[in-house]
């Protein structure tokens, strides 16, 4: 089978498609058919060296979508439509930018019956399902409240302004760029905010008593200032690292954390573990309510297989709002 093989860090020159094995699937296994799969910081620093030393020939890629080959429990069937997230893709076996892919049948959520081209469908499991479990499992979310998304035009602050507002919630995004404005408000934001950095004082100028919750993407480099547009009592969630890396110096519990707000990361890796088992999530009702057209889209634009370096390189450029996807 054709699969990207990466054997040394380095730029998108590094990704190689190569033909390899095809992979095995033991009993607590299925292997899959991929017919497209979403693009992923993560794989941009994997691919970097910034996850894990390369020391052996990696393939990359913690998401996809696609059907059945084979099931050795009989779980799923032959052709069944699936998609599946994390569980060690790319790390503890090869992941998803190839032809097959063999994922831990807890990683796998059933699609069958929903009327979504592969490439939409690909748009949606990790930034979907990290939503889902920052938002619902870590602030648990109600509806009514207000959520700030720091960071919204990476592809899991969209997911996440789409899913709350499809929830019931009042959502204020942020972003770098007027330019992106729109784009946030066709996502369900409620509220654009141009961020500058500091933007807890504008946020409280729409909510005095402070939001209820936080997610912030952008990581360490604004948490301060994120969390200081907390309400007492309520919450912040970091799932993302765009602005470097997840170290705050200095952290001052009483000056720098607002009085009784809580503070936690949300790693995705928890995905289809026994904490957070998939069987649980909502992604067949968030891809049945974007098949009616009640959430949009995330996906900004289809690669085709051989233009995985193109797409790494736009990624890295920040040209990216919204979900980039690989169709095979």
């Amino acid at each position: 089978m054709k699969a990207y093989v990466i054997e040394q860090a380095g730029g998108p020159e590094v990704l190689q498609l190569r033909d390899i094995g095809a992979p095995e699937s033991n009993n607590d296994e299925v292997l899959v058919r991929v017919r497209a799969f979403g693009l992923n910081r993560a794989e941009v620093y994997r691919r970097q060296g910034k996850m894990g030393p390369i020391d052996s020939p990696v393939v990359p890629g913690i998401e996809a979508v696609g059907e059945v080959i084979r099931d050795p429990s009989g779980t799923f069937r032959t052709g069944q439509r699936v998609a599946t997230a994390m569980g060690g893709l790319q790390f503890s076996r090869p992941g998803s930018y190839a032809e097959q892919v063999s994922v831990l049948a807890q990683n796998l959520i059933s699609l069958d019956g929903i009327d979504l081209a592969w490439d939409e469908l690909a748009a949606l499991p990790e930034s979907y399902l990290t939503a889902w479990g920052a938002l619902d499992r870590s602030l648990q979310i109600q509806s009514g409240q207000t959520l700030l998304v720091r960071g919204a035009t990476s592809a899991v602050g969209m997911a996440s302004v789409a899913y709350a507002k499809a929830r019931g919630l009042n959502v204020i995004a942020t972003t770098r760029t007027v330019s992106n404005e729109a784009r946030l408000k066709e996502a369900g934001a409620d509220e654009v905010i141009v961020d500058t950095g500091e933007i807890a004082g504008l946020v409280r100028q729409s909510i005095p008593g402070g939001v209820d919750a936080v997610l912030e993407v952008v990581g360490a480099a604004t948490l301060r200032d994120s969390v200081k547009a907390l309400r007492p009592f309520g919450g912040a969630s970091v799932i993302g690292l765009l602005g470097g890396a997840p170290v705050l110096e200095s952290f001052h519990l009483m000056q720098d954390l607002p009085g009784a707000v809580h503070l936690n990361f949300f790693p995705s890796g928890l995905l289809g573990t026994a904490a957070l088992p998939l069987i649980e999530s909502p992604l067949r009702w968030i891809a049945q309510e974007i098949a009616a057209g009640r959430i949009p889209s995330l996906r900004t634009r289809t690669f085709d297989f051989d233009d995985v370096r193109q797409a790494h390189r736009l990624m890295e450029s920040n040209a990216a709002v919204g979900k980039f996807v690989v169709q095979l």
